[in-house]
């Protein structure tokens, strides 16, 4: 059998320098290396198709969860500073009510493409406007949504949702639960 002989002070020198180079930042020891150009983040980019989706299907989902729970403070706190000034959770539980009383399913509108009644277009610099719905049957469900650029991100700055029973091929006419 063997026994490693540990001597004090006999390892100290390579445990020193273990240390040290694990507290150096990776940027201190990648000096050389250049790095990707990161946008600063006040500059607002133009959402691709997909991002377009990802939004309406992540406040279409936001808005459903609101509806199941009757809480609403997480839609307004994932919202615009604009659009928290204007809207409490309660007044969003009002505003919401006839949706979550007709018990209309929103995470339907997941299961497909949203389809577009007019371009996204800003209205604002900043604000965005994305008008379409999800072509479900019998209901389809017809969105209005204002996303503002804040902090690097868009965020819902105005909301109206519709759903709508589809008699035929054509699209309905729309009525309005909006905020903004």
């Amino acid at each position: 059998m063997h026994f490693l002989n540990l001597r004090p002070g006999r390892f100290a020198p390579a445990f020193l320098l273990a240390a040290l180079l694990a507290s150096v930042p990776q940027a201190a020891l990648a000096q050389g290396v250049p790095q990707a150009a990161q946008p600063p983040i006040s500059v607002e980019p133009v959402p691709s198709e997909l991002e377009l989706a990802k939004l309406l299907w992540s406040t279409m989902t936001a808005v459903h969860h609101a509806n199941l729970s009757g809480n609403y403070s997480v839609l307004r706190d994932i919202s615009s500073p604009g659009f928290q000034v204007v809207n409490n959770a309660a007044r969003l539980g009002e505003i919401f009510a006839s949706i979550r009383e007709s018990r209309v399913d929103l995470s339907n509108a997941l299961l497909l493409a949203p389809t577009y009644t007019e371009p996204p277009s800003v209205v604002e610099p900043g604000v965005i406007r994305v008008r379409g719905y999800f072509g479900l049957r019998p209901t389809a469900i017809f969105f209005d949504f204002f996303f503002q650029w804040v902090e690097g991100r868009w965020r819902l700055h105005g909301v109206s949702i519709s759903p709508q029973a589809i008699a035929s091929e054509e699209a309905p006419e729309r009525g309005r639960t909006s905020t903004r």
